[in-house]
């Protein structure tokens, strides 16, 4: 009797999200944003996962807002918020990608005074604001169709796809976009998320978004602790074992420093973290 070998089943590739990434974040706030495209048909329900995830808007809002176009106002929850709109912009016509920006409080702000001043839809304020800001490289780029692209010298498989589909203007901590925390003894451990970095860290993801959003300190169960500093929209990690945790806190003591102020001191005391620091901010 003979055994019929199977063949074993060929493994699903993940859905992807991108396959055009450009980055702009060397530009000044707060047209520093990393531009990601996509040339095949939208996965709308990844899409609206991803976004959901990344911005803290619930899923069923974020679908709506991906078919239909139109503007999210974060709530003003406790004494700090940081970022103040989530805004999708869909053409009707369809002749342009649909494209996905955050606005910070500034740039809202100054969608108010727009909308007031020329007497425009809040929607229309926002983009103007919003496109300003851009690398005029970019916004040259935007005007063009494919962002200017030529297909005969990109990837055959983005080529295949079409046309862009969507953009998504990002800057944010997401699965997609990977970064960098040094630990106590100068490693650069690389995350790609919220959850991700809560569960290397011992912290609740909740904790994870408010340390990453504003900035600031988190005492860990080990006794050390991790620090986050904002830098041109960006937050920059480091953690702090027991000792160093312990001295920072006598410096801040001491000195009466801002306990970032004293982490700050302590790493530039530390040859191993300042050279780990200074490979991370080249790396980025």
């Amino acid at each position: 009797m003979y055994k019929v070998k199977k063949r074993p089943l060929k493994k699903e590739k993940p859905p992807v999200l991108y396959n055009i990434l450009e980055n702009y974040t060397d530009h000044d706030p707060p047209g520093n944003v990393m531009v990601c495209g996509m040339t095949e048909p939208e996965n709308l329900a990844m899409h609206a996962q991803v976004l959901s995830e990344s911005y803290d808007i619930p899923l069923e809002v974020m679908k709506d807002l991906l078919q239909k176009g139109g503007v999210y106002l974060y709530p003003h929850e406790g004494p700090l918020v940081t970022k103040g709109a989530f805004v999708c912009r869909v053409d009707p016509t369809g002749k342009n990608p649909k494209q996905t920006w955050v606005m910070d409080l500034e740039q809202y702000a100054s969608a108010e005074r727009v909308r007031q001043s020329y007497g425009v839809t809040l929607e229309e304020a926002m983009e103007r604001v919003f496109y300003r800001g851009l690398p005029q490289e970019l916004q040259d780029r935007l005007r063009q169709k494919n962002l200017g692209l030529h297909y005969t010298k990109v990837d055959p498989a983005i080529a295949s796809g079409g046309d862009i589909t969507y953009i998504d203007f990002r800057k944010d901590w997401s699965p997609h976009f990977k970064r960098k925390c040094v630990m106590p003894d100068g490693r650069l451990i690389e995350t790609s998320g919220l959850h991700d970095f809560a569960e290397l860290h011992g912290i609740s993801v909740d904790e994870t978004r408010r340390l990453l959003d504003h900035g600031g300190t988190i005492e860990l169960k080990d006794g050390g602790a991790l620090a986050c500093q904002i830098i041109n929209g960006q937050p920059s990690v480091a953690r702090f074992n027991t000792r160093q945790y312990s001295k920072a806190k006598a410096l801040a003591k001491e000195k009466e420093l801002h306990m970032l102020d004293a982490l700050s001191e302590v790493a530039y005391q530390d040859p191993v973290l300042m050279r780990a620091l200074r490979r991370a901010e080249s790396s980025s």
